[in-house]
Formats: C-alpha cells, structure tokens, sequence
C-alpha cells in the first residue's frame, strides 16, 4: 500500500480537522514569535507543526503480513460483500463531516476506529472465503463419482472397500465445504446489513445532533458486528484446515 493510499484515508482526513491539529499550528507559530523569528517564521513553524500532525495520522505500511483491503482481487460473491462494507464505510465519514467538532463528533471518530476494524474483518473474511471456495473447485466430484460407480461395479477386492471409503469421503468434504460456504455467505450477508443499518443511525445522528450519549448504543452494536466477523472468518478458516465446518458443531456461528 503506498504512501498516497495510506495519506487519503479517513483517518487522515479527521486528523486535517482535528482539534490537535490547530492547536500544533498555533502552538508551532507561538514558538517562532518567541524566537524572535518574526512572522514569516512563526508561520513556517505553524505549517510545520500542522504538517507533522497529519503525519502522524499517516497509517505505517503494514508489517503484520495482513494485505490491504482489495475486493477486486476477490471472486464474487466475496468481493460484492467486502464492497458493501467498504460503501458503508465512506458513508460514515461523509456522515461525520458535516459535524462541528464537539463531544457528538469525538464519541462518532470512536465509532469510526471500530468500523475500520469491522472492514478489515469484513475483508479478512471475504479472503477466507474466497479462498474456501478455490479449494472447493479443485475437488473434481463429477470425476469422483465417476470413479466411484466404477469401483463399486466391480467385483470384490482385498483392498475394494477401503478405496470406495476413501472415494466417498472426498464427497463427504466437498459437500461439508459447500454447506460452510452458503452458510458463510449468509451470514457475512447479515452482517453486511447491519453495519448498512449502524451507519444510517450516523447519519440520523449527524442529522438530528442528538445527545452524545446517543452513540453508546451504536458503538455497542458496532462492538459486537466486530466479533461476530471475526468469529465467522475463525469458522471458515478452520474449515479451510480440517475440511470440518465451523469445528464441532458442524455450522457457522450464526
């Protein structure tokens, strides 16, 4: 992710506005009037200040081997539900901008962090199921039972048996996997239309200026869209590895 992408983010764009921010461009111009640096000075020092602030807003290049949000590198129906997510997303922050800083817009750039948060699950998860889905398509079950009729048509071997058992559970994982990723995308669905429903509450929010103890609820729910993201990217990927859909329980958390 270069650095133009990282500057032209939200978090960015709230720091540009900031309350700190201002503050650092008059606490950096004080400083050149006191050093005697005349205006030009204390404007220059101003910018400076101002400038590294939004800096410091500047997300750092991913050192964690987590990749940055690209749906287009996903297959459908994944890269719609990352899309979805990441629409919502700007919405919020179209939202948010038209407030005046005040105890409302601080408790909703709180609420942003966690949507963040949410969209980076959202693509986390859209990435577990494409690549669900890949491995579902190198399981050539048409071939499988082919092979399987043919087996069973012949007469009996030593070995007959344990080569039809071995063909009937390559079924048994392709269709185990099928069931985890309908149910996944069911479920990434529901969750896609949740956070579509707590950004339209931004929106009302930002709308009426309602009493900050508003947002509590919404970041609540944000809170918990947060987790059952997560929990849902831990079924799919256990999935991935033991072919067994969402562990013990045989279904995605719903």
């Amino acid at each position: 992710m270069g650095f133009r992408d990282r500057f032209y983010t939200p978090k960015v764009a709230r720091a540009v506005t900031s309350p700190s921010a201002i503050v650092a461009t008059g606490g950096g111009a004080a400083v050149g009037i006191l050093l005697g640096l005349g205006p030009i000075g204390a404007v220059v020092l101003g910018a400076l200040a101002f400038g590294a602030r939004v800096l410091a807003a500047v997300p750092r290049e991913s050192t964690s081997g987590i990749p940055p949000v690209a749906p287009r590198s996903l297959d459908q129906p994944w890269r719609g539900a990352v899309e979805q997510v990441q629409d919502a997303r700007r919405r919020f922050d179209e939202a948010v901008s038209t407030l005046a800083e005040g105890p409302l817009r601080e408790r909703l750039d709180g609420v942003a962090d966690r949507l963040d948060v949410a969209l980076q699950e959202a693509w986390r998860v859209g990435r577990a199921g494409h690549l669900l889905s890949k491995g579902r398509k190198r399981i050539d079950t048409t071939r499988i039972n082919a092979e399987l009729n043919h087996a069973r048509a012949q007469p009996p071997t030593p070995r007959q048996a344990d080569t039809i058992a071995a063909m009937e559970s390559q079924l048994a994982s392709a269709a185990r996997i099928e069931t985890t990723i309908a149910e996944a995308y069911d479920r990434l669905q529901l969750l896609d239309a949740r956070t579509d429903e707590a950004v339209a509450r931004a929106v009302e929010l930002s709308v009426s200026q309602s009493d900050p103890d508003a947002v509590a609820s919404l970041d609540a729910d944000v809170t918990n869209i947060v987790g059952d993201l997560e929990a849902l990217r831990l079924a799919i990927e256990e999935t991935g590895t033991t072919g067994e859909p969402g562990g013990s329980t045989g279904t995605v958390p719903g």
